[in-house]
């Protein structure tokens, strides 16, 4: 059985994303910055992409994850909600982020 899957280079940004997101929720647990934020962060890091893989594992052939997804989301399964969620939760959290640093180097400056 053969199925399709995203291009390298999706599965490449996806993790890099993920991988930097753990840490510098890690990093700002341990500086004790955006606490609450960051907490959410990580465990959101480690639980989304792990939902996601195993409600992706018995998709049908010919549908790629992303497919699986958005057609999952169309029918309200909630590992797909609670996925998308996640990952705009995610985008939120790193724009906080970045305007917290422009914030506070305008303001040491």
């Amino acid at each position: 059985m053969y199925w399709e899957t995203l291009p390298s280079w999706v599965w490449v940004i996806y993790f890099l994303f993920l991988f930097i997101t753990l840490g510098t929720g890690i990093l700002n647990v341990i500086r004790k910055r955006m606490l609450g934020l960051s907490i959410l962060a990580i465990v959101l890091t480690i639980t989304v992409p792990i939902i996601s893989m195993f409600n992706s594992i018995g998709r049908a052939e010919g549908m790629n994850e992303f497919e699986h997804l958005i057609t999952q989301l169309q029918q309200g399964a909630i590992w797909s909600i609670y996925s998308i969620i996640g990952f705009l939760y995610l985008f939120a959290y790193w724009t906080v982020f970045f305007l917290k640093n422009k914030i506070n180097t305008e303001v040491s400056n």
